[in-house]
C-alpha cells in the first residue's frame, strides 16, 4: 500500500508543503508549496510549485501571494483566486505574443518571405525548371530592388523600378512579364498567409506591348533539306524533328514520350502532362509509324528518346542548330521571331494545317493550346485557304454557267 503524501505546516498561515522523496534543493529536500484559503465561504487549495522552479517558491513568497488574493477579495477587485490570476497572466502573455507576431508580419521583407517561405514551398511542389527560374528572377531582378522592403508596403512604384531595371539591362518585354509573374506568385502566397491584402501591385503597372511569338515556318524545300542534313548527323534528332513536323508536338512533350503512350493499332500518341495541363492525342502519319517501327524498342515505361546515359532528355541537342547554321536558314535574320529553332517545326505543322483549310478550333485541339487566342495567329493562313476555296468554287460556278449557255445555244440552234 502506497504511503499517503505527508504535508508539513510552515510558519506562514495558509501555506504548507511536501518534500520530494529524492531530489535536493540546496541542503534540504526540494519542497512543493500550496496555499489554502476561503473564497465566499468555500475552502480552496491551490498549488504554487517547487522551490527549485524558476519562481523559487519559499514560505514567505507563498504568504505574500496569498495576501494579495485576500486583499482582492476584501476590496472586490482583481483576481481573487490563483486560478484567476494565472488566467489573467496567460491572457496577457498571449496578447503580447499576438502583438509580437503581428508586428513581425508587418515587417517581414520580400526577400525574407521568398527565401524562408515561398522558395522552400516552390522546391517541394514545382518542377525544377520552374522554381529555378523563379529563384533567378528573385535573386537578379526583384530582391536587389525591393528585397529589403516589407512586402506589405510594396506599391506600384516599386514594381515600376523593377521594370526599369530590367529594361535598362536590355531585357525583353517577355522577360519583364516572366519576372512579374514570379512576383505575383509570391504576393498571392503572402496574401494567403495574411501578410498582404488585395491584388498584386503588378496589375497597376502598364504592361509592355510586344509580340514574342515565333513567326517563321519552314517551306517544303527547307523542311526536306533540314531533315536530310539531320539524318546525316543524328538519327535521333532527325526523328524528333520529324515527329514535331508531322504532329506539332512540343519539345517537352517529345522528351516525356514513353513507349506506353504509343498506340500503333489506332495510330494515336497520348501526350501526357503537357504545358496546358490537359492530356491530348496526336495522330500518326504512315511516315511516323515507320519511324517508330525502326527505332530501338524499349520497355513500356521507358522513354522513346533517351540520352546517351539512357535518361530522359531535357533539351534539344545542338545538332539541330548546327544543321540550321550549315543550311544558312537564319542567314541575315536579326529578328529572333523569324529565326528557325526547334519550335519552328511545331509552328510549321500548325501553319500547314491552317493553309489546308483546317478549322482553327481543330488546330487548337491538336496543338493543345489553352485558349483560342493562341491559335488565332494562324487565322490569316486559314483565311487564305478559305478564300482560295471560294475562288475555286467561283471558277467552277462560272464554268458551269458557260457550259449551260453553250448547251442552251446548241439546243436553240437545233430547234
Amino acid at each position: 500500500m502506497k504511503n499517503k503524501t505527508q504535508w508539513h505546516a510552515t510558519n506562514c498561515q495558509g501555506v504548507r508543503y511536501r518534500e520530494h522523496p529524492t531530489r535536493k534543493y540546496g541542503a534540504l529536500p526540494d519542497r512543493y508549496y500550496v496555499i489554502r484559503y476561503r473564497v465566499n465561504g468555500r475552502r480552496i487549495e491551490e498549488p504554487l510549485g517547487w522551490a527549485s522552479s524558476k519562481e523559487r517558491w519559499t514560505p514567505e513568497k507563498a504568504r505574500d501571494t496569498l495576501a494579495v488574493l485576500k486583499a482582492n477579495q476584501k476590496f472586490a477587485e482583481g483576481p481573487q483566486t490563483l486560478k484567476e490570476q494565472r488566467a489573467i497572466k496567460r491572457a496577457e502573455r498571449e496578447a503580447q505574443e499576438a502583438e509580437k507576431a503581428r508586428q513581425e508580419k508587418e515587417t517581414v521583407t520580400f526577400k525574407e518571405f521568398f527565401d524562408k517561405v515561398y522558395y522552400p514551398y516552390a522546391k517541394a511542389h514545382k518542377k525544377p525548371t520552374t522554381h529555378d527560374k523563379e529563384e533567378i528572377h528573385a535573386r537578379l531582378w526583384l530582391s536587389p530592388v525591393i528585397g529589403d522592403k516589407p512586402i506589405r508596403e510594396l506599391k506600384r512604384l516599386d514594381l515600376e523600378r523593377v521594370k526599369k531595371r530590367l529594361l535598362d539591362a536590355k531585357k525583353s518585354p517577355r522577360t519583364v512579364q516572366y519576372v512579374f509573374a514570379t512576383f505575383r506568385q509570391v504576393w498571392n502566397m503572402a496574401r494567403g498567409e495574411g501578410l498582404v491584402t488585395g491584388d498584386s501591385p503588378t496589375r497597376q503597372v502598364k504592361p509592355l506591348k510586344f509580340d514574342n511569338r515565333r513567326q517563321r515556318f519552314l517551306t517544303l524545300d527547307e523542311e526536306k533539306a533540314l531533315l536530310e542534313n539531320l539524318a546525316g548527323r543524328s538519327l535521333q534528332v532527325h526523328d524528333m524533328s520529324l515527329l514535331a513536323l508531322r504532329t506539332g508536338m512540343r519539345a517537352s512533350e517529345i522528351f516525356n514520350l514513353k513507349w506506353s503512350h504509343i498506340d500503333k493499332e489506332n495510330g494515336r500518341i497520348l501526350i501526357v502532362d503537357p504545358k496546358s495541363g490537359k492530356s491530348r492525342y496526336a495522330f500518326m502519319t504512315e511516315q511516323i509509324k515507320a519511324m517508330f517501327a525502326r527505332r530501338p524498342k524499349g520497355e513500356p515505361g521507358s522513354y522513346v528518346f533517351r540520352s546517351t546515359a539512357g535518361q530522359r532528355i531535357t533539351e534539344v541537342s545542338d545538332t539541330f542548330k548546327r544543321a540550321v547554321d550549315e543550311l544558312k536558314l537564319n542567314k541575315g535574320i536579326k529578328d529572333r521571331r523569324l529565326k528557325v529553332t526547334f519550335h519552328s517545326t511545331r509552328h510549321t505543322h500548325a501553319s500547314r494545317l491552317a493553309e489546308s483549310g483546317v478549322d482553327l478550333y481543330a488546330i487548337k485541339t491538336l496543338l493543345g493550346h489553352s485558349t483560342i487566342q493562341l491559335t488565332e495567329r494562324y487565322s490569316h493562313l486559314s483565311n487564305e485557304a478559305l478564300e482560295g476555296a471560294v475562288k475555286t468554287l467561283e471558277q467552277k460556278t462560272e464554268q458551269g454557267k458557260a457550259d449551260n449557255l453553250v448547251e442552251f445555244k446548241r439546243r436553240k440552234k437545233k430547234a
